[in-house]
């Protein structure tokens, strides 16, 4: 015991400047557009809470209805006792949403990412002998990564291509093309959470299709955020309804509170209710999670307002941000990544701003590359145009203060 924690000890040592825990700056009120941090009220912009559903009426109100008419929780996994006839019908909501044939649920979006490769390359499914291969955007995310990582390396080549070049993608497909892989998996995020883009998927679609491969994406900070009517990257690059496996999260955008999910053709989900580890063994999302991500997605589906303002408050942050000198990524998301290249700056500034009534956190390596350091400023439809611009205010004084602007 005394050798682990010598070891535990010198590898904390050796975080100390990375960022870790001591970072944590707990809220003393619900999640929203502005919230309350050592008794003050601060703007949020830091939070997945896009759609500003966190703490929406609506959606409280529907968790309340869970817990009152199925109870706090299941104890239990889906195929025992724990399902309850509201886990069908939320996975048949979000399949309408999504354009898909069918859904099965996750206590996270990360479980949904490592049952999905796992259970799909590690089966032989009557092939005694046989290898497949994923090629994955250099940029996706840690629980795509951490989902490959289950996969058998005896059957499975894993490739990486370029962030977001189809080019480099279709020169890894050619070279293979003669490769007798049983099955060919190109993964991607629909958007890319720390730089806020969007993948091409109006051109990956066309690639799969052309090379026979399935097109895996998880679309977690992309639904009820992009898209015109808040359907994610699909709908915001025209090819929704022609994704083959979607994945994505209860836990942003979608009220903000647990839960994830797999969406896709009928036959993939009920191999997934067979077969997907993470699923058969976790206790079932509760009933508060469930009414809740309901009433989220009846929301977005019926109020176009909710969209409508997101769009419009990320379009005016992004605009006045520049205007006040800061660099900033390109792009038309939420995520706005305000580039200051070292990290020390990034975590100062953070520091400051928040001092000023700015919630909002430093990205540094090595959740980003060396040089590229950021704060990564979250817009949400719960902030008004008064709040964003007292955001903007904090920004252009702590900016100055600090020689940044």
């Amino acid at each position: 015991m005394a050798n682990v924690l010598e070891l535990v000890a010198r590898e904390l040592h050796s975080l100390e400047a990375s960022n870790t825990y001591k970072y944590e700056v707990p809220l003393e009120s619900a999640q929203d557009g502005v919230v309350r941090v050592n008794g003050k009220k601060v703007v949020m912009l830091a939070s997945n809470n896009y759609a500003g559903l966190s703490n929406h009426p609506v959606v409280r109100k529907a968790a309340i209805k869970g817990i009152k008419e199925y109870g706090y929780g299941v104890a239990s996994v889906r195929f025992i006792c724990g399902t309850q006839d509201i886990h069908f019908k939320l996975e048949k909501r979000i399949s309408k949403f999504l354009g898909t044939e069918d859904t099965i649920l996750f206590s996270s979006c990360w479980a949904a990412n490592e049952a999905f490769f796992a259970s799909l390359t590690n089966e032989k499914m009557g092939v005694e002998s046989y290898k497949d291969v994923i090629y994955s955007d250099r940029l996706n995310h840690a629980s795509i990564i951490d989902g490959q990582r289950l996969c058998k390396s005896e059957t499975t080549d894993k490739k990486i291509y370029k962030h977001a070049d189809v080019q480099d993608l279709i020169r890894q497909l050619d070279d293979d093309k003669e490769k007798d892989y049983r099955l060919r998996i190109i993964a991607t995020d629909g958007v890319f959470s720390m730089e806020g883009d969007l993948a091409p998927l109006d051109r990956i679609v066309e690639i799969a299709k052309n090379y026979d491969a399935l097109l895996f994406v998880d679309d977690s900070h992309g639904v009820g955020v992009v898209g015109k009517r808040g359907r994610g990257t699909p709908e915001a690059k025209g090819v929704h309804g022609k994704i083959d496996v979607l994945t994505g999260t209860l836990g942003k955008a979608i009220g903000g509170a647990a839960g994830g999910y797999i969406s896709g053709k009928k036959q993939l989900i009920d191999f997934m209710r067979q077969k997907a580890r993470t699923y058969i063994f976790s206790n079932s999302l509760p009933a508060s999670i469930v009414f809740g991500a309901g009433a989220a997605f009846d929301l977005l589906s019926k109020n176009k307002s909710i969209i409508k303002k997101l769009q419009k408050n990320t379009s005016y942050f992004r605009k006045e941000i520049v205007a006040l000198g800061y660099t900033i990524l390109d792009g038309e998301h939420p995520i706005v990544p305000v580039m200051l290249g070292d990290a020390s700056v990034a975590q100062e500034m953070s520091k400051e701003l928040l001092k000023k009534g700015v919630y909002i956190k430093g990205l540094w390596f090595p959740v980003v590359p060396k040089g590229e350091a950021r704060l990564r400023a979250q817009v949400s439809a719960a902030l008004s145009r008064k709040d964003l611009d007292r955001a903007l205010r904090a920004f252009e004084i702590v900016g100055k203060q600090m020689k940044v602007i």
